[in-house]
């Protein structure tokens, strides 16, 4: 396992289990922990300077979340790219995507709505700034939003497990999607779908979220054919 540069601080004492667990997570969703790599306990307790119970928790909580995978022989891996599989994430994140925008277009409170269009005011001023990191947190930001304006938790909960896997494959490829098509035409992207729900056109808020979806798939699919991943180990 390669080392994790983590300066142990004073807070990761005071914050134990979720200091760990947002650092790890940090690191796997930008691709500083490479898809496959090794995680162990030890190792990681004698980097932050903590127990092994607060690091236990912490990658429990990221296998909860399938960034990291436990493999028969116990042992723990930052779970690999499996680009064999990427047809059924895809048809999964659409079918999901699809239905918590109807429900939201159905559901939704103002509130809920004035939510929504917050998130992705946070989501568009990042884009402006050119902040990756902050750009894939608040992406996810507003879709979970649309996702708790629909009120059913059991999508959500699956929504947003599948928003966390999809998290590595937007910072895979956000280089390409600038250089190429520049952030502006990433700023317009959700604009059809928060006018939708506004409207309470739920046929209209679900063609725009899979065509959402499909615009994900086709600038990943583009990107893995001109960069070949560019040397990131993908299984």
């Amino acid at each position: 396992m390669g080392v994790i540069e983590i300066e142990a601080q004073g807070s990761a004492r005071r914050h134990g289990g979720r200091y760990i667990y947002e650092a790890l997570r940090r690191q796997i969703l930008t691709l500083q922990l490479k898809p496959g790599a090794q995680l162990d306990e030890v190792s990681l307790a004698t980097q932050f300077k903590l127990s092994r119970s607060p690091v236990r928790d912490a990658l429990a909580r990221l296998i909860s979340e399938g960034l990291v995978s436990i493999l028969p022989n116990r042992t723990l891996l930052v779970t690999p790219f499996e680009i064999e599989a990427f047809p059924d994430y895809i048809a999964a994140l659409d079918l999901t995507q699809r239905a918590v925008t109807r429900l939201a277009a159905l559901n939704h409170t103002e509130q809920d709505l004035q939510r929504i269009r917050q998130a992705n005011g946070a989501y568009v001023e990042a884009l402006g700034k050119g902040s990756f990191e902050a750009m894939s947190e608040l992406n996810k930001a507003f879709h979970l939003e649309i996702a708790r304006a629909g009120h059913n938790p059991y999508f959500t909960r699956y929504y947003e497990k599948l928003l966390g896997e999809g998290q590595r494959l937007l910072h895979l490829q956000f280089d390409f999607i600038v250089s190429s098509q520049g952030l502006s035409s990433a700023e317009q992207d959700h604009d059809g779908i928060i006018d939708a729900i506004a409207n309470r056109q739920a046929d209209l808020a679900e063609r725009a979220s899979h065509e959402h979806t499909m615009l994900f798939r086709d600038r990943f699919l583009e990107f893995m054919k001109q960069n070949l991943t560019q040397g990131v180990s993908i299984r």
